[in-house]
């Protein structure tokens, strides 16, 4: 009887690969027959998950993308329920990618980032992971403000800028400019002005 294959966890190996690759010689070095090498599989096996090496990227990016946004779910969804800022604070740590052991991740995710500047193609996923994100933060933002003593803010702005905030601090980091903890006081007295600015019990005055 021939063997069955699984499509979706070979093509998830695969990307496995493709991000090793990457983080070693950037996404425009990745081959399908390195790839191929890496993932431990036939060259033909990685074709038959991927006509051309943009459509392997690009799930590859979306794998990288998934991976970041279930932490942030697992999270947020662990333990007793959570405020909106306490919430906030975790899923923004996650986001950043400081801690030395996602820093594989970090480098990862900025060598598609660069990539997409020349890549239209490569550029769409990244912008819907963006976009995710951005409506996360908006979410809860808003939910936040709604538990605050000030007028409500302009969601959208704060989510952007914190947004663009977590993506610089992963890219100082990742250059020497910042150690993971002075990114990470950065990125937390940035939340306290924020919930300063709206009347909101911050994360450090909960417990």
């Amino acid at each position: 009887m021939p063997k069955q294959v699984d499509y979706e966890s070979r093509r998830r190996r695969i990307a496995e690969a493709v991000c090793l690759l990457a983080d070693e010689q950037g996404p425009e070095g990745v081959s399908m027959r390195d790839v191929a090498a890496r993932a431990q599989v036939s060259l033909g096996a990685v074709q038959r998950c991927f006509r051309t090496k943009e459509e392997m990227l690009l799930f590859a990016v979306d794998h990288v993308g998934e991976r970041v946004t279930e932490r942030v779910r697992a999270r947020i969804g662990a333990g007793p329920a959570q405020s909106a800022a306490t919430a906030l604070g975790h899923a923004t740590d996650e986001i950043a990618l400081l801690g030395e052991e996602h820093r594989a991740e970090a480098r990862i995710w900025l060598a598609f980032v660069a990539q997409a500047a020349v890549s239209a193609s490569l550029a769409e996923p990244l912008r819907k992971s963006y976009a995710a994100l951005q409506k996360l933060f908006v979410r809860l933002i808003t939910e936040a403000a709604a538990n605050g003593t000030a007028d409500g803010p302009d969601a959208v702005r704060e989510a952007r800028t914190l947004l663009a905030l977590t993506d610089g601090l992963t890219g100082h980091v990742l250059i020497g400019h910042l150690t993971a903890k002075e990114a990470g006081g950065v990125l937390h007295a940035h939340l306290a002005g924020l919930w300063a600015r709206l009347g909101v019990t911050g994360p450090e005055a909960e417990g």
